[in-house]
């Protein structure tokens, strides 16, 4: 059965580089298996191109695979492409999409040639494990273009759900920086929950859709990660990765100041994952917050590569990790969390949903951790973000709203560098002494 097609926000950043790049780049497009980089694909050489093949390394014919061990002669490399998929090219009006490029090096390499000869525009995507290690015996092409592809976020979410009115409320209440309402905020918080429950993956969201059972989901998303923990395997045989993907909810409910790796494995230690969090990373799985030692417009520049946090890519695969205890997540807690009535501090899952948004908007994820001068005590800024030259400190409480010292330690210690606070909870909008309160439904809109 083919996947559905659901609107993204990426199709515009196709569409540019369609217009403005395509002449001279290949677009790669890169992400994690399962977020619907080959569904996009494929739905954009539908609409925008005369003619399109799809080659998908994964199932191609080992014909097809063969057409890539000699390409110097194009017009018979042409020619037989044609034959084999049974399409016909049209010079400047086709496209040819190499999906899961990663599995044929030759075909990437490919790339600078077929650019060069100007015919035909090329997309390529490339999913979870990292491309790199298909490539250490070929010349990487330097005409490609890259974009990454991330799990729907909420604004997408709300689409695919057939609402398309509520995104456009929060942004005016956003803009105006007016309260909600109690019934409005109730109903908001309300859809907020469904998506973190369900997440971006388009065969969660797709199963949610078909069934309106969220145990259903929950099988569905399991699947998903039973895929990259098989996969995590072809990154490192020894097991670590996915202990490591799976610790990740421990790690953030246990309020640590960094990721602790003996909760992943005892006895591991950093100079173990100094080569596989890298790939950890390029599979898009996770997110990375690093700890910024001088927080300032330039964190990246002083950050500490060995202190950190890790979050799952998607919040809804996060809640499925937070009880793979069980075979299945039943109905009963999904919708106690979809009420908000389990008895469990949910704060790690509204961490992990900030992370995520955060980094969908383009923002790299830093912390920032500071003792007491008067105890052992240590204050810790959730996440650290750029405007201008000014930073702005985010402290994410799912309880009591009020207390955030750690964020007025911050602006004390930080105050000619700081813009604009905020808190995120689960209450209404307000702005008070300097902070702006919101709502975790606003930060996809900040």
């Amino acid at each position: 059965m083919k996947d559905a097609v659901f609107k993204r926000k990426i199709y515009d950043e196709i569409l540019e580089w369609k217009e403005k790049r395509s002449n001279k780049y290949a677009l790669l497009i890169k992400g994690a298996r399962r977020v619907g980089k080959s569904t996009i694909a494929e739905e954009f050489a539908k609409n925008e191109f005369k003619s399109y093949i799809l080659l998908d390394f994964a199932h191609a014919s080992k014909e097809i695979m063969a057409l890539f061990d000699d390409t110097y002669n194009l017009d018979f490399f042409f020619l037989q492409l044609q034959q084999l998929t049974r399409t016909r090219l049209y010079e400047k009006e086709s496209v040819i999409i190499f999906d899961e490029v990663q599995l044929l090096p030759k075909a990437r390499q490919a790339i600078k040639y077929l650019v060069a000869d100007g015919r035909y525009k090329y997309i390529e995507t490339g999913s979870l494990i990292s491309i790199k290690k298909n490539t250490k015996d070929i010349l990487i092409p330097s005409e490609e273009h890259k974009i990454s592809m991330y799990p729907m976020d909420f604004e997408e979410f709300l689409w695919a759900i057939g609402d398309e009115i509520t995104a456009e409320t929060i942004k005016t209440l956003l803009k105006n920086k007016n309260a909600a309402g109690n019934s409005m905020h109730r109903d908001l918080m309300r859809k907020f929950r469904l998506y973190m429950l369900i997440g971006g993956m388009p065969q969660a969201i797709e199963t949610y859709l078909e069934t309106n059972n969220l145990q259903a989901v929950d099988e569905a998303k399991r699947e998903i990660v039973d895929l990259y923990e098989e996969d995590f395997t072809k990154i490192d045989s020894s097991g670590l990765a996915g202990d490591i993907y799976d610790a990740i909810p421990a790690n953030l409910s246990g309020n640590a100041s960094r990721y602790i790796l003996a909760s992943a494995r005892e006895g591991t230690r950093a100079d173990q994952v100094v080569d596989l969090l890298p790939d950890m990373l390029s599979s898009y799985t996770v997110n990375i917050a690093y700890h910024a030692n001088n927080p300032g417009v330039g964190m990246a520049l002083e950050k500490d590569s060995g202190r950190y946090k890790l979050f799952t890519s998607d919040v809804g695969l996060f809640v499925t990790l937070a009880f793979k205890d069980k075979n299945y997540t039943e109905n009963v807690i999904y919708n106690k969390l979809l009420s908000d009535k389990l008895e469990a501090n949910l704060g790690y899952v509204y961490e992990n949903v900030v992370a995520q948004m955060l980094k969908v908007k383009g923002n790299n994820l830093f912390y920032y951790t500071m003792e007491s001068e008067t105890s052992n005590h240590l204050y810790e800024i959730d996440f650290l973000t750029s405007v201008g030259d000014k930073i702005c400190p985010i402290e994410v409480k799912y309880g009591n709203y009020r207390a955030h010292k750690s964020l007025d330690v911050f602006c004390d210690k930080f105050s000619r560098r700081v813009k604009d606070k905020y808190v995120v909870h689960t209450k209404d909008y307000k702005w008070e002494n300097g902070i702006n309160y919101i709502p975790v439904y606003m930060v996809p809109f900040l």
